[in-house]
């Protein structure tokens, strides 16, 4: 590990100033102490953000709640209100890493881990990631857990969080501080982008932005699921996930909300795929329909060719358990 400065920032504004001055957050730092213990990111600064006073969980006015950036994983799943409430999520953050590592990793911070490509972790091998311009190893090499969606030639790693993938599905918002002062909202289905020509580009902060919260909506009706394929049975990265909000009404598909983790660059989220299911009478047909239009412009290269059935596949199973029907195989 290279050396490094460290200070602790006083409150939000003193963080954001010290960060547009070219220094690294770090709160629990489960992820960025990995990658800098290997060299992969090796920041001169580090300002720690672990005390501000960003770790309330509150009920918003309409309903809905605001849980603060430094909410641990562990205290967001077991809060009684979003298990409650929003069982989809406390489904994910309980499927993703070890109960150690989700005692410390923050609600922040998993929004901002980045892949776990091995060519990424691997400063021996070329990845536009981690070295721009240097090439993608992966794309002939071995690719088993990498993306089926909206990859590029300069990359084809994949978001590996569970929690953004659920937060995608419920409409959640990322709350975001900048170092002139502002406030804004971004969905969290915008805050992760596709790679593109700019791989290295994980999300859309700039220098000085601090996320400060993320609004959850006032749950809505309809059954959540969170279904989570992987190659052991914890601590594993999924394959593929989908985080579903079905709502049923009278024997058809009254509302639908999917997302997907472990296919792309970002949690991945169609809306052509629910608006095919709205007002449907639920069956294999209909599903597999469905599947059809999610997968319509997926690609495997090699090793990962097997997502595409297995996205098919747990797609189907999903819709079926969310409208309570046999109609998937």
């Amino acid at each position: 590990m290279k050396p490094f400065a460290y200070a602790r920032a006083s409150d939000p504004a003193d963080a954001t100033a010290q960060a547009a001055a070219d220094a690294t957050f770090i709160a629990g730092g489960t992820n960025l102490l990995d990658l800098m213990k290997l060299e992969v990111m090796a920041p001169d600064r580090l300002i720690d953000i672990s005390r501000l006073d960003l770790a309330k969980m509150q009920e918003t006015d309409d309903g809905g709640m605001r849980i603060g950036a430094l909410v641990t994983n562990s205290d967001c799943a077991a809060d009684v209100r979003v298990r409650q409430r929003y069982p989809l999520l406390s489904r994910a953050i309980l499927a993703g890493a070890s109960g150690q590592l989700r005692n410390k990793a923050t609600t922040g911070g998993n929004l901002c881990q980045r892949t776990r490509c091995y060519y990424f972790y691997d400063t021996a091998m070329p990845c536009n990631k981690r070295e721009p311009g240097s090439g993608c190893q992966a794309l002939q090499g071995f690719n088993r857990i990498h993306a089926i969606l909206g990859a590029s030639d300069s990359c084809i790693a994949t978001y590996p969080g569970d929690m953004a993938v659920a937060m995608t599905a419920l409409a959640a918002e990322v709350e975001i501080e900048s170092a002139d002062g502002e406030t804004r909202l971004v969905p969290v289905q915008e805050f992760h982008v596709l790679p593109g020509d700019s791989p290295e580009k994980d999300n859309i902060l700039t220098a000085g932005d601090l996320i400060t919260a993320v609004i959850l909506p006032p749950p809505v009706a309809g059954k959540q699921i969170y279904r989570k394929v992987r190659d052991r049975a914890s601590y594993a990265f999924a394959l593929c996930s989908v985080a579903a909000v079905v709502e049923m009404d009278r024997g058809t598909i009254a509302s639908a909300a999917l997302a997907f983790g472990g296919l792309a660059h970002k949690p991945w989220r169609d809306e052509d795929v629910e608006a095919l299911l709205v007002g449907k009478k639920p069956s294999a047909e209909l599903f597999g329909k469905a599947a059809d239009q999610l997968l319509a412009g997926a690609k495997g290269h090699g090793s990962n060719d097997f997502k595409i059935p297995l996205t098919r596949r747990v797609l189907m199973s999903v819709l079926q358990e969310a409208t309570d029907t046999g109609a998937a195989a």
